[in-house]
């Protein structure tokens, strides 16, 4: 691999222009077919197969009508009047909403009986003119501004239901730009001159722009989320700004050493650059694998990540050796400060004295590591994960006005309605026929826990029957999941309950079954590239352990500040929080992948070492010494821009920046300072012991120089005189 990387490096800088311009116009080729063919975002929660599954797909083929997107109007009386006393109002709102684009038809409170039992808050359904997909979010959100602006000093009047919080547009800040900043200090602090600097920053928004080019392409043949963008974006802004800050780090250590440009870009490329590519492949795998879970949400935030990381991958083997081709000696030009300090010997480093004193004690720092680790994973046990509802979303919002209004008037359980749906044409053992609907809706309204069931709907052709059940529970009880198998347990064979409620609770189900072989596969997957490098058992087994260890930390910290709500306060919340199942899911892969990113980086630099050594104590510690400052910054950086995500009004991107960062920071330090370095002591020569059979069986991938070349860097007179070496001389 490391051939390939240096190859591909030194072509980009050998065409420097040439290179730039191609990615130009790739950008901007991308741009216009994303324009042109890509395609709009919307969510696919569906369980493939499911009781929910099944009853939305006879919706959308046999009745149409039902199948239209459907809203809520909730209107509150104010100072002390009533509903009935405001009909001249309610009157001209409703008109008024009757006349806003994508209304087809909206109810009468009145007359449908939706007026709380003490006068003061009614509702309106509202049907759409087009099915809720069709719709986007831009059209959504010009619906409920207009809607929420109908509201008068006598009157309010909000606008909520499962479609209008599902499709609200997302609220823009400023997270990102601060999570750059602090990214950017970091990098002033690292390398000492601004260009340097800025040069991974600018590397990484190239990376960005060409992955949501790439994801916008992607929505055209397949279904994304609309939450794939800002997912993968902010992955794609750490690694892309992290994996440019590796090999420009490595690129500027060879050039003190005395190494002409083109020599150390060739050096950087084949040992950096190599990781970078093994390391971006790693989190391409294990986002890519979501798939496993057979859940459309998941899938293509899946790809859309694994896209986002692949552009990162090559804007840093292919743009960035092109500009570094380009700068030449400029990359030193814009000096911060101070005189920047030269490359310190690995014996002068904190970290190879650290490194040295794990090694004198590995045992105690080993065991200390794995308490800290499982102290902080302990809560994840106590692990309640639910679905975002309206209830969950900011305070300000008109959804989450609304939700709180008909929980106000009508108890929690109308925010998760059940739609019962009965395939008529359906004549199997067990089903029901035209005349046993009624019979059907008594038996689900003597199921405890629905409160109401609602007037049977009747499709033009007679085959498809649907009408409606309201629990008494919200929609993130774990008693309303109690009660859809209850009213599951009493319908005849060919009735089948859906809605948002129970498309949530039937994809639970499925994340359940399907999450350990997908957790299998990223293990799996992981190990074996892990084993294909290094050549040995102990180093994947210990990758992956730790890295277990160190998203159990995450997912601990995320129920004890979420869940137990302990600090909720300082994160914007109003208190605990129900952790997002999608959320933990979608945490997984990512944290894997992005934990192989340092183990990468640490190893291969220990292997290096220990290839021109066969010390494996001196070898970590140097490692550890020739890593440090440059992982410990990747990792700051990294951190920033996660933890920027925390301030975002949206719980669920909250949680993903807070549990990214959280295992970022233990693997920057308890992981690589501490558990790398004790267990390598320990095992000794035992660390790359592969069996010899086995090892003729693996295709074989390096990614560090060998013991020869290490040795010219530390100073011997062979020298190394490759042509190719030669076509970037600034």
């Amino acid at each position: 691999m490391n051939r390939f990387t240096r190859a591909i490096a030194l072509a980009s800088a050998r065409h420097p222009w040439r290179t730039i311009a191609t990615w130009v116009a790739v950008l901007a080729g991308m741009f216009v077919l994303a324009g042109a063919a890509g395609g709009t975002f919307a969510d696919d929660f569906a369980a493939k197969g499911s009781q929910s599954d099944l009853a939305m797909n006879l919706i959308n083929d046999n009745f149409p009508q039902a199948a239209k997107g459907r809203a809520i109007v909730v209107l509150e009386a104010q100072d002390g009047t009533t509903i009935d006393q405001d009909r001249s109002d309610v009157a001209r709102v409703l008109g008024d909403v009757e006349g806003l684009d994508h209304v087809a038809e909206v109810t009468d409170p009145y007359l449908a009986g939706t007026v709380s039992d003490d006068g003061r808050i009614a509702y309106a359904e509202l049907t759409l003119d087009v099915p809720e997909r069709d719709m986007g979010k831009p059209a959504f959100t010009a619906l409920s501004d207009g809607v929420a602006s109908m509201g008068t000093s006598d009157l309010r009047v909000e606008l909520g239901g499962d479609a209008v919080f599902l499709n609200a547009e997302d609220e823009t800040s400023s997270h990102v730009a601060i999570g750059l900043l602090v990214a950017l200090i970091v990098l002033l602090v690292v390398f000492g001159t601004a260009v340097a600097a800025v040069l991974p920053i600018g590397l990484s928004l190239v990376a960005v722009g060409a992955g949501i080019g790439a994801i916008t392409l992607l929505a055209n043949p397949m279904t994304v989320s609309v939450s794939a963008i800002p997912v993968a974006g902010l992955v794609g802004l750490g690694v892309g700004v992290d994996y440019a800050l590796f090999v420009v780090a490595r690129y500027r250590e060879n050039r003190t050493t005395g190494q002409d440009n083109g020599r150390a870009l060739a050096r950087a490329m084949s040992t950096s650059g190599a990781a970078v590519v093994f390391a971006g492949g790693t989190v391409v795998a294990a986002t890519a694998a979501l798939a496993i879970t057979g859940i459309g949400v998941l899938t293509s935030i899946g790809f859309a990540t694994a896209l986002m990381v692949a552009a990162a991958v090559a804007a840093a083997i292919t743009l960035l050796p092109a500009l570094l081709g380009v700068l030449g000696d400029h990359i030193d030009k814009g000096r911060i400060g101070l005189r920047h300090r030269a490359v310190k010997a690995a014996e002068d480093t904190v970290w190879w004295r650290f490194g040295h004193r794990v090694a004198a004690r590995p045992w105690p720092y080993l065991v200390a590591a794995v308490v800290a680790l499982l102290a902080l994973a302990a809560p994840a046990i106590a692990m309640q994960t639910a679905f975002p509802a309206a209830g969950d979303a900011p305070e300000h919002t008109t959804h989450r006005q609304a939700y709180d209004l008909l929980t106000d008037g009508w108890g929690e359980g109308i925010n998760a309605p059940l739609t019962v749906v009965v395939d008529l044409s359906d004549t199997s053992v067990g089903s029901a026929a035209a005349d046993d609907v009624a019979a059907v809706a008594a038996d689900i309204a003597s199921v405890p826990g629905i409160t109401t069931v609602g007037d049977p709907a009747t499709s033009d052709d007679g085959d498809t029957v649907v009408f409606a059940a309201t629990p008494t529970t919200g929609p993130a009880a774990p008693d309303t999941s109690t009660t859809i198998d209850r009213v599951r347990d009493v319908i005849p064979s060919n009735a089948y309950v859906t809605g948002i409620t129970a498309i949530t609770d039937d994809l639970n189900a499925q994340l359940s079954r399907t999450l350990p072989l997908f957790i299998g596969a990223v293990i799996a997957v992981s190990f074996l590239l892990l084993m294909m490098v290094f050549r040995s058992i102990a180093v994947p087994l210990k990758a992956a352990a730790m890295n277990l260890l160190s998203i159990g930390a995450a997912y601990g910290v995320l129920v004890a500040v979420f869940q137990w709500g302990w600090g909720a306060e300082l994160l914007g919340l109003e208190g605990p929080t129900p952790i997002t199942s999608l959320i933990i899911v979608i945490m997984f892969p990512i944290l894997f992948g992005l934990s192989m990113d340092y183990e990468v980086f640490l190893l291969s630099r220990i292997k290096e070492e220990y290839d021109a050594t066969a010390d494996n104590t001196e070898s970590v510690a140097r490692g550890l010494a020739g890593t440090g400052r440059v992982v410990t910054s990747a990792a700051l950086i990294m951190v920033a821009v996660f933890l920027s995500f925390v301030a975002s009004p949206v719980p669920s991107l909250k949680m993903l920046g807070l549990g990214l960062a959280v295992a970022v920071v233990v693997d920057a330090t308890v992981v690589r300072m501490v558990l790398v370095p004790a267990t390598m002591v320990l095992l000794g020569k035992r660390n790359w012991w592969l069996p010899t059979w086995f090892d003729r069986l693996l295709p074989h991938l390096s990614i560090e120089e060998h013991s020869s070349a290490n040795a010219g860097e530390r100073g011997s007179t062979a020298t190394e005189t490759a042509p190719s070496e030669e076509l970037v001389r600034r």
